[in-house]
């Protein structure tokens, strides 16, 4: 198989897109431990639990909606649990299964971090880019999303952990 070098361009592109989420990805972390003494992977899950119906999902469908393995998930979820942040509880459909259920505490730290948050995410990348950019921004990861979720290079279940099934969804 032959190699497909990057182009001048497209290193450039790469590189400043590197950059650009690292440093990102460090300010929104600042933030978040300074406000809440969490990482930003802690808040994600506090967040996803909250947009879901009774803020409770199963352990998988959590560790896909994040993008992190079961193994790391149950980590985070054990340091939100000792916290009080968040509950474990055996899934009534499947007894192998467990559910993350986000506590009144957890949607209260939740509330309070988010407008930080809001603000870190806001003055790190929206007040920088125009309108038509905001649209161009979405508009490219989503493409980059969907290639690499639905695409012919999508991981089989064995690749990507997050993906994996073992029963139902529980009820």
């Amino acid at each position: 198989m032959t190699t497909r070098w990057l182009t001048s361009e497209e290193q450039r592109a790469w590189r400043a897109y590197i950059a650009a989420t690292h440093l990102l990805e460090d300010a929104i972390d600042r933030q978040l431990q300074q406000d809440a003494g969490m990482p930003h992977l802690y808040y994600s899950i506090l967040a996803n639990l909250s947009e879901v119906p009774d803020r409770q999902l199963r352990m998988t469908d959590l560790a896909e909606k994040t993008k992190i393995t079961r193994s790391r998930l149950t980590y985070a979820v054990s340091r939100l649990e000792k916290d009080g942040l968040v509950r474990r509880e055996n899934c009534k459909w499947d007894g192998r299964g467990s559910i993350a259920a986000l506590t009144d505490e957890g949607m209260a730290v939740l509330e309070r971090t988010a407008p930080g948050h809001v603000e870190t995410v806001r003055a790190s990348l929206f007040d920088h880019l125009s309108e038509d950019q905001v649209g161009q921004l979405e508009e490219i990861c989503a493409q980059i999303a969907g290639a690499l979720d639905e695409g012919g290079s999508r991981p089989t279940p064995d690749e990507v952990p997050w993906r994996r099934r073992s029963a139902p969804p529980c009820s």
